[in-house]
């Protein structure tokens, strides 16, 4: 797994109000980015691996998930978060 320990805490940390806010929208879908980009790049590598395919094609429904749940609540956080992410929508 790419997501160690350390880079959960950095990110909690950059994207949270405080290092222990990881249940926060934002920091949920840059966890979620995170480890999109890792499998992405492993699905690159690995064109026949339809597990991890599934696997990723979850995880970026999740993360559209949260991202409309972002929209609809504060579209402004939305806008900043997709930025700073480099999230195409």
């Amino acid at each position: 797994m790419a997501l160690t320990k350390e880079r959960k805490a950095e990110l909690t940390k950059t994207y949270g109000a405080n290092e222990n806010d990881s249940g926060n929208t934002d920091v949920q879908v840059a966890l979620l980015t995170d480890r999109i980009n890792y499998l992405t790049e492993h699905a690159k590598k690995n064109p026949k691996d339809n597990h991890t395919r599934h696997g990723l094609l979850k995880l970026v429904g999740q993360r559209r998930s949260l991202l409309d749940y972002l929209s609809r609540t504060d579209i402004e956080r939305y806008r900043t978060l997709i930025k700073k992410l480099n999230i195409r929508k």
